[in-house]
């Protein structure tokens, strides 16, 4: 079976050989990478100074520099850029030296073309797969547990125990709530304690993309599609594979959209703009909104069969002035959390204050009182321990 072509880099070429240089720079090119070239060390760092580069491939001995040094100096630059080191001399103390301060491996001059490539794409694989491996720690650092804010109201416990019964399965789920509710906290749970937990969750803001950008976010399209397609780019759909897809704000999709979104929902298949190849996916797909579903079904502004579709388990957040026994603890989480960020120490706050807090109808529901606890500790006098009531916005001192 023949190889499918690696993604395209950025592959800078260091080396004092005009040949060379020409060589690898149409060899890697035929491959679909963007290849920059430099005659000596020096030049290999204005480029690296100045450019992203995915792969270094350097000479172990220059005028000016030795491919180790550069390695060291380039590193130092780009910590993510893979490396390979020409010899020719097979000193293996020099590759052990190289492969030590980071290189991906070394070839050996004169070398077979074929290997080279094959060197340059195991390179380029192992790097896609180190970075991938990177976002996956910091996806599961930040990752939503289902104690995260333990929250008292009985709604709330609702919600919890749906999330952790419908987190294991393949089951689309809706999520509606007024902006501000945490819709996407738990899309983020429901991700997060499932089996899918290692792998992608990509979140879309569909109201944020117009018409003509949304399919292309979600679907993907070919090089030369449309107008300005200078390549081929995967959607949402293709990157959140065998993940979990976060649609936020459904209720905002066209409805051309809708249609070809229903067939993925039900074949989970689809084809980019301008391919004839139709794209297989395994996508745990999860859809929030503010609005009435219902009442845009009625006035044929939502498909039915695909709010059938979304709707099989429905989880609804309620607003937080319809849970302020909640307020107190969340209160306390954001202290805490900006204590934190801030290098702060207010540890209580005052009764008047949370009285306030209590009282207050909050229309923008939690993200509004997170981004007010946050101002007060931002405003706060760095001696302050407790959170006081002239700390908090007017339209909540006056109520």
């Amino acid at each position: 079976m023949a190889q499918s072509k690696p993604q395209p880099s950025v592959i800078l070429v260091a080396d004092d050989e005009p040949n060379i240089r020409r060589v690898f720079e149409a060899l890697f090119v035929k491959d679909g990478h963007t290849v920059l070239v430099a005659e000596n060390g020096k030049k290999a760092l204005e480029i690296a100074s100045t450019h992203t580069i995915d792969l270094l491939i350097s000479d172990l001995i220059m005028p000016d520099a030795s491919g180790v040094e550069l390695l060291q100096k380039v590193k130092q630059l780009q910590p993510d850029c893979a490396a390979i080191i020409m010899t020719a001399y097979g000193s293996i103390k020099s590759a052990v030296e190289a492969m030590r301060l980071g290189a991906f491996n070394y070839i050996q001059k004169p070398f077979d073309l074929d290997e080279v490539r094959m060197m340059v794409r195991k390179a380029l694989e192992f790097k896609a797969l180190a970075a991938e491996n990177q976002l996956l720690k910091q996806q599961l650092a930040g990752r939503v547990k289902l104690d995260t804010l333990d929250c008292v109201s009985s709604r709330m416990q609702d919600v919890y125990r749906t999330v952790e019964r419908a987190a294991d399965s393949r089951a689309t789920v809706l999520i509606r709530g007024e902006s501000g509710t945490g819709k996407e906290l738990v899309a983020r749970a429901l991700h997060y304690n499932s089996k899918r937990a290692a792998k992608p969750f990509i979140a879309v803001s569909c109201a944020a993309l117009p018409e003509t950008l949304l399919e292309s976010e979600l679907f993907g399209y070919e090089k030369n599609a449309f107008t300005g397609a200078a390549g081929a780019k995967p959607g949402r759909f293709e990157l959140a594979n065998n993940g979990t897809l976060f649609l936020d704000e459904i209720g905002d999709i066209p409805l051309p959209t809708q249609i070809k979104l229903l067939r993925v929902l039900q074949e989970w298949e689809f084809e980019r703009i301008g391919a004839v190849k139709t794209t297989k996916v395994d996508v745990r797909l999860i859809a929030a909104t503010n609005k009435d579903l219902e009442r845009a079904v009625e006035e044929g502004k939502f498909r039915n069969d695909l709010y059938y579709r979304l709707n099989i388990v429905s989880i609804h957040l309620p607003a937080l002035r319809e849970r302020p026994e909640d307020i107190p603890t969340l209160t306390a989480h954001f202290l805490a959390k900006y204590n934190s960020q801030n290098e702060r120490s207010m540890e209580a706050i005052e009764q008047k204050a949370l009285d306030l807090l209590m009282q207050y109808r909050w229309p923008g529901n939690v993200r509004e009182l997170e981004n007010v606890i946050e101002r007060a500790v931002v405003l706060a006098d760095r001696s302050a321990t407790a959170l006081t009531a002239d700390l908090l916005p007017a339209a909540i001192v006056t109520i």
